[in-house]
């Protein structure tokens, strides 16, 4: 599954994390707005880890389109696989 955010969706996000956490008195800022900018920028730097993941098990199945065409696999499910294995191997968390 891919999920695309803008921008503006990313920055929204980030305010309402700060705003939420500020309000529950779990953190305290003197500049929510370097908060914010530092959450989105994890935010966006985390979308392009996941766009390079996905990018890389296309690539491995490009590689073994043979192989799923004669197993009853479909295309998501050898991709959702490839995926959780590639980020494992990684040590990535999706």
């Amino acid at each position: 599954m891919t999920v695309r955010l803008t921008p503006n969706e990313i920055e929204y996000i980030a305010r309402k994390i700060v705003k939420s956490l500020v309000a529950a008195e779990k953190i305290q800022v003197d500049e929510p707005e370097e908060v914010m900018a530092a959450i989105g920028q994890v935010i966006t730097d985390e979308l392009h880890l996941e766009d390079q993941l996905n990018e890389e098990v296309r690539d491995v199945l490009v590689e073994h389109t043979a192989e799923m065409s004669r197993s009853d696999i479909t295309y998501n499910e050898m991709f959702k696989m490839v995926k959780r294995r590639l980020a494992k191997e990684k040590g990535l968390v999706l």
